[in-house]
């Protein structure tokens, strides 16, 4: 029986538990139905387009991949694969859908095939496209498809365009050469800054907004696959820190092909942020110098091309793009998140509706009087739903509203952890929290009074961990840092002091430390195995406030670092931390994390596991180092002081020697086994004995059932040898 599966299995073959919870929400305005995905059972990776019509609470699959594929495997275009790896997508089947304003019509692709459901009825069928297709997405008034093949921009009536004639599939833009795709997200867009997309529709359904990526500029990494030397190399453009980005445009596009050129200073604000276009008013784009110290809002005339600056952000550290922002009240005001006098803030115009103790994090839905929106409390692992309601202020055109008042969403117990969607009124909120597995979605109805009503509960296919976590989440020393601390089930003062394992992310955009009982599952499992788990989120990670996210400028290192020491010596006065049996382990940030503890505090740390690690900072992204970090070649010794594999680098490791577990996909386009074979290279240079475990065909993501159990248990083999802990 699955529930019997030990941990490690049952985790991997679930996803973590997430394969069978409904996600991805969409509801219909006129309050009658939800469109939303899940799988068939909480084993199933292949994910369905389901229905549920509040009236009568009836709920039915719109759209099943095994039947519309007849049983066949996927075949993925590579545009898709990589779609799905920027946005850490490892399901199958529909994951990921587009719909239109009434919610009645939905387009999706499937092994590169265009399909639409009528939500409705719940039928389903497909279009003739030229493919293979990516994104496909319906105008809002539902008569067209628009999608993106071969790098072009493409369009297709709904009904199929039969006849040949003007309904019928035809490109509106097409690359001018073989570096060049239109309607995509480049590398940069999707991987640091949050935007996935690359056309927008216009809300009269009469023209696209599109954008024109050049990779030509972008230098071209190899990764091969060393376990198949007969496969040639996949090519990869690859925006190395201080090396040139793609250079990337936006165009209007008619219906019958006739292009406008959007204008905007690109030398200046060459990252393309955010785009947004509503009925409320003009298209908006967010843009970003490449320093990421200021950025604008720009209003675009869909007649001319031409840009207007509407607000800007400067910070002399950086600026910060966020999710839902910027976008339009229905009166046409600007709707943004931004930080003033210490605290992240929802405005409206050129006032805030918020203030401390709140941390907004996300706009989720501007409506008629109010605005959605994410937000870190006073507690800071609770995340919730917030309503923040605006008017005119009685100024003249309504151009700035008067400072009101917000309150949460949702019913209580808090902390939890929340996310919405909505359309009118009527909401999916969806609520974790640290006294029961999984998440909950309900329908529920916000009146404009702020009263709220549940309408239905949106079943979870999901499978039950038969694991509790027991996380303590406490604020740790001088620096309060936000920690949870996970003991062995069923540990008692008289079991004595235990060897601690941290457990951290620790950088930018990883909390970690969050009232979500899932979120500490696999921790918790460790400490099954006899550990104390510390999980600490240090400076530099997200839902404090602004300062604390940006005291890592310029010495991610050292900060980081810093404060994990920190939380772990204040916790040793109030847990049964044995301190001379300390190991780390970490992923990503967290495996860069893991290896600076290995290097430079031996006095502290006895043992790494050092996982996806990114050690010569140079080989990371633009976007995302050069915020941290500066251009290299204007601050070359930030780098170098920063990085695992210099010599300055190198310099602050001490003796004695750490055992090191590193473990890297050789797959991994996003940091690339680069990172780990150069430390490998430097340890055994300098004499340092370390391990290495590569993994055959497998991304950033360690998403195949087989390995992701493995690799569990194979990280509590080695820290057991590493520590000296003997088997029970």
């Amino acid at each position: 029986m699955t529930g019997q599966l030990p941990f490690p299995r049952h985790s991997a073959r679930t996803q973590r538990f997430t394969l069978g919870a409904p996600r991805a929400f969409a509801l219909a305005p006129d309050g009658t139905r939800v469109a939303f995905l899940r799988s068939a059972t909480g084993t199933d990776r292949s994910q369905q387009l389901w229905v549920v019509e509040l009236d009568g609470g009836r709920e039915f699959t719109a759209a099943n991949p095994h039947a519309l594929l007849a049983g066949a495997e996927e075949d993925l275009p590579p545009e898709e694969r990589a779609r799905r790896e920027r946005s850490r997508e490892g399901s199958a089947g529909i994951v990921g859908y587009a719909v239109d304003t009434a919610v009645e019509l939905a387009a999706f692709a499937l092994s590169g095939r265009l399909f639409v459901s009528e939500l409705r009825a719940g039928t389903t069928r497909e279009l003739p496209a030229a493919g293979p297709v990516v994104d496909p997405r319906p105008s809002p008034d539902g008569r067209h498809v628009a999608y993106v093949s071969g790098g072009a921009l493409r369009v297709v009536a709904a009904d199929g365009g039969g006849d040949g004639g003007a309904a019928a599939d035809r490109a509106l833009a097409e690359p001018e050469g073989p570096d060049v795709t239109w309607g995509l997200a480049e590398f940069i867009a999707a991987e640091e800054m949050g935007r996935h997309r690359g056309f927008w529709w216009s809300p009269d359904s009469d023209r696209l907004l599109a954008a024109r990526v050049d990779e030509s500029p972008v230098a071209r990494w190899w990764i091969a696959d060393p376990a198949h030397p007969d496969r040639a190399p996949s090519q990869v453009p690859y925006p190395a820190a201080g090396t040139a980005n793609a250079e990337v445009s936006l165009a209007f596009f008619g219906l019958d092909g006739a292009r406008t050129d959007v204008r905007w200073d690109t030398a200046r604000y060459p990252y393309l942020a955010r785009v947004h276009w509503s009925a409320a008013g003009p298209p908006l784009l967010l843009v970003q110098t490449r320093d990421q110290r200021a950025q604008r809002y720009l209003t675009v005339a869909p007649e001319t091309g031409e840009t207007a600056v509407l607000h800007e952000d400067q910070d002399e550290v950086w600026v910060e793009p966020f999710p839902g922002a910027p976008g339009w009240t229905p009166d046409g005001r600007l709707v943004r998140i931004a930080d003033e006098g210490g605290a992240r803030k929802l405005f409206v115009g050129d006032r805030p509706l918020t203030g401390e103790p709140l941390h907004v994090r996300a706009v989720l839905d501007i409506g008629e009087d109010d605005v959605l929106f994410a937000a870190s409390g006073p507690e800071l692992h609770d995340i919730g739903v917030y309503r923040a309601w605006f008017h005119s202020g009685g100024q003249e055109g309504g151009a700035s509203p008067a400072l009101t008042t917000w309150e949460r969403v949702g019913e209580r117990p808090y902390p939890t952890v929340s996310s919405a969607v909505r359309s009118g009124a009527l909401m999916v909120l969806t609520q974790a929290s640290l006294e029961r597995p999984g998440a909950t979605s309900e329908v529920v109805r916000l009146d404009p009074d702020g009263a709220e009503k549940t309408l239905a509960v949106i079943g979870s296919h999901a499978e039950t961990p038969h694991l509790a976590a027991r996380p303590r989440l406490v604020l740790a020393g001088e620096r309060r840092i936000p920690c949870a601390v996970l003991l062995p089930t069923g540990y008692t003062e008289g079991d004595g002091p235990l060897p601690v394992l941290l457990d951290p992310y620790g950088g930018p955009h990883g909390q970690r430390v969050v009232a979500a009982h899932n979120a500490h599952l696999t921790s918790q499992w460790f400490a099954d195995q006899g550990f104390a788990v510390i999980v600490a989120d240090g400076r530099g990670t997200p839902g404090r406030s602004p300062a604390w996210e940006k005291a890592i400028s310029r010495e991610l290192a050292s900060v980081t670092l810093e404060d994990q020491v920190h939380a772990l010596t204040a916790l040793a006065d109030s847990f049964p931390l044995d301190l001379t049996r300390v190991a780390i382990r970490g992923w990503s940030f967290g495996g860069y994390l893991a290896g600076l503890a290995a290097l430079r505090r031996p006095d502290v740390f006895h043992a790494a596991v050092v996982g996806a690690p990114v050690t010569d900072l140079r080989l990371y992204d633009t976007h995302y180092q050069e915020r941290y970090l500066g251009h290299p070649d204007e601050e070359p010794a930030v780098y170098a002081r920063n990085s695992l594999v210099t010599d300055e680098g190198l310099s602050g490791a001490a003796q004695p020697h750490r055992p090191m577990l590193i473990v890297h996909g050789l797959a991994d386009d996003n940091v690339v086994v680069a990172h780990s074979l150069r430390l490998s290279s430097a340890l055994l240079a300098a004499g340092r004995p370390h391990e290495v475990l590569p993994l055959t065909g497998v991304t950033h993501m360690a998403s195949q059932e087989q390995v992701a159990e493995n690799l569990l248990l194979f990280q509590v083999d080695f820290l057991r040898r590493a520590l000296g802990i003997r088997c029970a």
